[in-house]
């Protein structure tokens, strides 16, 4: 069975005055309007709900994601830790100056009045901070991507099996309606059998390109620079830029792959219920920010989908260009053999472009006779035909009262722990997200094809 056949199948079961009536434009809207995405019932929740989080990791993302986290319904911080003296300064500023503080995560995993560990660290330190935490018995909300090393991963999904505690992936887009939307869409046969999905990052600043701005006091007095290093195994002098600016070298993170790239590839696998690709290509190079950073600032990653139970074959692009001239832009489109999607922060356009059922006619180059003949064998075999037809184009936006993604991920979070609903992105799906692009850097830095197993999860061999 075809994957858009469904659709297919119910039209053809219809009389002809309800197929008219399932397919005129009417039946979808007007084709110039918006339509708006309704926003998700919410769980009922009681005073008794209180959930307590400690924060590990108070840089950008952390101080956003707990202030999202502070956004749901019963959420209180009860501590924090960072290896920078500065953010936990700024922590006591931000949440009270009485909030417990520490350099060592370990403090705050012995704390009884703590329920949930918040992982906001370097990528280097996602795994083990996530298995100690839920080895303590707190249920972890962690950043991507999940793990540095596949291997890690493995043994982040034993932890969880072991444990049974709540484990989320913080790839907000995975609770985003706009996402739920497009996997609707493309489960009703809007857009055809997907054969092709791209995404380009375009960014042009120096934040964009993650030169963070420095602390003037950024001294191995105020940061903790032995603890940092201790997942490499190395003896490194301290580095300032190292330690603010992680992002930028492989020691610490994963460069664009890792953190850019399992957004949309966690985005790509909850759309189409996909467990990944299963052949992996990257290129790319450092073509401006020359900076001492050993990631490049052109990356461009190829994959290869085999057909599965939830899709046919098809290929993805993903682009990024930390200095594009062209300026700030962005992209995720999935095309198919019947229109395609693009999907934006806040709105999803769909377009429907029905390959045509006539081939069309090339008769230029034949004598007149010949031409003749096969015009009239052509409209005999392809009469014309007035049909109804649906808008070519429609918008979805998200309704002015939507919180944002990354606030609907906390709150399947917390619903997890309070109604054991079912996790959004669970350690399975996080590793299934970030493998390929630890298998794309191996592509870069090896200038090699990495075969992935999408199912075992492991990089052949």
């Amino acid at each position: 069975m075809k994957y858009n056949s469904k659709r297919r199948n119910f039209l053809k079961n219809l009389g002809g005055a309800a197929v008219a009536a399932a397919i005129a434009p009417n039946a979808y809207g007007n084709s110039n309007a918006t339509n708006i995405i309704e926003n998700r019932p919410r769980l009922p929740f009681s005073a008794n709900d209180k959930i307590r989080v400690g924060l590990v990791g108070t840089g950008g993302m952390g101080i956003g994601d707990m202030q999202t986290a502070l956004m749901v319904d019963g959420i209180e911080i009860a501590g924090a830790c960072d290896l920078y003296d500065g953010r936990l300064k700024r922590a006591r500023e931000l949440w009270g100056k009485d909030l417990f503080v520490t350099r060592d995560y370990r403090e705050l995993l012995q704390r009884k009045d703590i329920d949930v560990i918040i992982n906001a660290t370097v990528d280097h330190w996602h795994s083990k901070i996530s298995i100690d935490s839920l080895a303590a018995g707190k249920h972890v909300y962690s950043e991507k991507p999940m793990v540095k090393h596949v291997e890690e991963g493995h043994a982040l999904i034993a932890a969880q099996e072991k444990y049974k505690k709540v484990f989320q992936v913080g790839s907000q887009f995975v609770s985003s309606i706009i996402h739920a939307k497009a996997k609707e869409l493309i489960k009703a046969g809007e857009i055809g059998e997907v054969n092709f999905a791209e995404v380009q990052i375009d960014r042009h600043s120096a934040i964009g390109a993650w030169q963070y701005t420095l602390p003037l006091d950024a001294n191995p007095q105020a940061v903790d620079w032995d603890t940092y290093i201790q997942p490499t195994k190395k003896k490194l002098p301290f580095n300032a830029d190292q330690f603010f600016r992680w992002r930028n070298y492989q020691e610490f993170g994963t460069g664009a792959a890792g953190d850019l790239y399992v957004h949309m590839l966690s985005m790509l696998h909850f759309v189409l219920d996909s467990k990944g690709p299963n052949r992996v290509m990257s290129t790319g190079g450092l073509r401006y920010w020359k900076d001492g950073r050993d990631v490049p600032d052109i990356h461009v990653g190829l994959f290869d989908y085999a057909k599965s139970a939830a899709h046919g074959p098809f290929n993805l692009s993903l682009r990024t260009n930390l200095v594009s001239g062209g300026g700030e832009n962005y992209l995720f489109r999935i095309a198919g053999t019947e229109g395609d999607i693009s999907i934006g922060w806040d709105n999803l356009v769909l377009r429907r472009t029905p390959f045509p059922k006539a081939p069309g006619l090339s008769i230029g180059s034949f004598d007149t006779e010949m031409q003749d003949r096969i015009k009239k064998a052509y409209s005999e075999k392809y009469p014309t035909k007035f049909e109804m037809t649906a808008p070519a184009e429609q918008v979805f936006k998200t309704p002015k009262d939507y919180k944002g993604d990354r606030y609907e991920h906390f709150v399947n979070f917390f619903d997890s722990i309070r109604h054991n609903k079912p996790v959004v992105e669970d350690a399975v799906f996080g590793l299934r997200a970030c493998g390929p692009t630890v298998a794309g850097n191996i592509s870069y830095y090896e200038n090699r094809i990495v075969e992935w197993d999408p199912e075992k999860m492991v990089i052949k061999k």
